[in-house]
């Protein structure tokens, strides 16, 4: 099919190559348009300075400066994204809309119903998929239903990609770029303050070239990656992921370029492991396109019965746990830097939401929201993953008895207390042994006792999921 006129709508797909949408816009119209709209239904509960969408600007203006190279620019806009595009459909006398699918119950929502204004108008909005490899039910068990333990669905993953190596071939853009709308004037992207926002600094690069500086960086250290993304002071990992999440790099070439260290036997270990949490990327993805209901239930509905802790103390204690004031030095450097930087090593993020939920007795839905305002990565299927795992709710969770022991984490994975001295620096002076448990060892000036203790609250976790044994 052939159009006169197109429209690429850009969401979390950040980049100006290898990009589903574009290639097909540009390979079946005569002109194509590309805008990214600020959608206010999503930005209205943000603060005003606000690291992902300090980010996302960021990205917008290097993807406006690559689009202007090929021969074509950026459009931005600021409204409800359903309402919008259909007007700028109408204002542009478009075809058809082309977007790269996303799979949250709202975004689904939403592209319906901007399909439904479009189609009203005589218009077509077509989905493409971009931000994973496998989508949906593309990977099922040999009995066509959907996986729901991560490493037969891994297996399978494997399988099929093998099978399918076509699955991983780029989508060129730069060839048929001569079908781009010519730009009428100098740039004019909306900047943060049309918006309603003001800068925040973000710990890490912007942008598609932001994206491909790190990734360069972490292939040079990916061999010891598997122990090494464990120590929060050790920069162990990738630092992707909210590059991941807004789309300024390609999934496709990231897996390409981790089977070739493989193939080879360049990566070692690390690089089987990486691909492995790349694939659990994609799990939690098609686990929440099929069981829609963990936004807000459990997966497994027998633990929506038990009773967490609620009311004024309960509240108390959650506010302590998101400043870092429970008194357990993991537990509030973790929370420390996820306030200051919106970033959270991911082994820290497990100790941390279990201690909400096993040693608070805290619903994981309160971590899981404020998980949601804080990180710069927020990723809707990996955080409600995360924390349906820590609570043992979630498919293929840990057990409910495995309850992580703060100190013993701390001892293990900071043995030598540089992450917490860097974000605890009132216990700098204590030593190796000391920093883990100061309350042991005599306290330390301006940091508070433990909130509880360890021990008592992992009786009352046990006897809280006792309902969940009787179900």
């Amino acid at each position: 099919m052939t159009f006169n006129k197109s429209l690429v709508w850009f969401r979390r797909d950040l980049r100006s190559f290898d990009h589903a949408a574009l290639h097909l816009a540009l390979s079946s119209s005569r002109h194509v348009y590309c805008v990214f709209i600020y959608d206010s239904d999503i930005l209205a509960p943000l603060p005003r300075a606000d690291r992902r969408v300090s980010f996302i600007h960021a990205s917008l203006a290097e993807l406006d400066a690559q689009l202007r190279q090929l021969g074509g620019y950026l459009i931005t806009r600021h409204g409800v994204a359903q309402d919008t595009i259909p007007a700028l459909a109408r204002e542009l006398d478009v075809d058809a809309v082309f977007a790269n699918d996303d799979y949250e119950p709202q975004a689904i929502a939403r592209d319906q119903a901007v399909a439904g204004h479009l189609q009203a108008d005589g218009r077509q909005l077509l989905l493409s998929k971009d931000h994973v490899i496998f989508e949906k039910n593309e990977v099922l068990t040999l009995a066509e239903k959907t996986f729901t333990i991560f490493t037969p669905y891994k297996n399978a993953w494997i399988k099929r990609m093998l099978a399918e190596p076509e699955c991983l071939d780029s989508w060129p853009v730069e060839r048929h770029a001569a079908a781009l709308a010519p730009p009428t004037g100098p740039s004019a992207l909306l900047a943060l303050g049309d918006i309603g926002f003001e800068e925040a600094s973000m710990p890490i690069p912007a942008g598609m070239s932001g994206a491909a500086q790190l990734f360069e960086d972490f292939i040079t250290r990916i061999m010891p990656y598997g122990d090494a993304r464990n120590y929060p002071a050790v920069k162990g990992t990738s630092y992707l992921s909210v590059h991941l999440r807004f789309g300024t790099l390609s999934i496709r070439h990231l897996v390409r370029t981790v089977n070739t260290l493989i193939a080879n036997g360049a990566g070692g270990e690390g690089a089987q492991v990486w691909r492995s949490e790349l694939i659990w990327r994609e799990f939690y993805a098609q686990i929440l396109f099929n069981y829609p209901h963990v936004v807000a239930r459990s997966f497994k509905p027998a633990y929506d019965a038990i009773e967490f802790e609620s009311g004024p103390a309960a509240e108390e204690l959650f506010i302590a746990w998101c400043e870092g004031r429970t008194g357990y030095p993991l537990v509030d450097a973790a929370m420390l830097q996820l306030n200051s930087t919106g970033y959270m090593h991911n082994r820290l993020r497990m100790v941390t939401a279990s201690f909400l939920v096993k040693d608070l007795g805290i619903d994981w839905r309160w971590g899981e929201r404020y998980f949601a305002l804080q990180l710069n990565d927020y990723d809707l299927a990996a955080n409600n993953g995360g924390w349906q795992w820590a609570a043992s709710s979630g498919c293929d969770a840990q057990p409910f008895f495995r309850i992580f022991n703060p100190i013993t984490q701390s001892e293990k994975f900071d043995a030598q207390g540089k992450f917490i001295r860097r974000y605890l620096p009132q216990l700098a002076k204590l030593s190796d042994k000391q920093i883990h448990a100061p309350w042991l060892h005599g306290g330390a000036a301006n940091y508070p006792a433990p909130i509880v203790a360890h021990d008592e609250a992992r009786k009352k976790t046990l006897a809280r999921y006792e309902v969940v044994k009787s179900a």
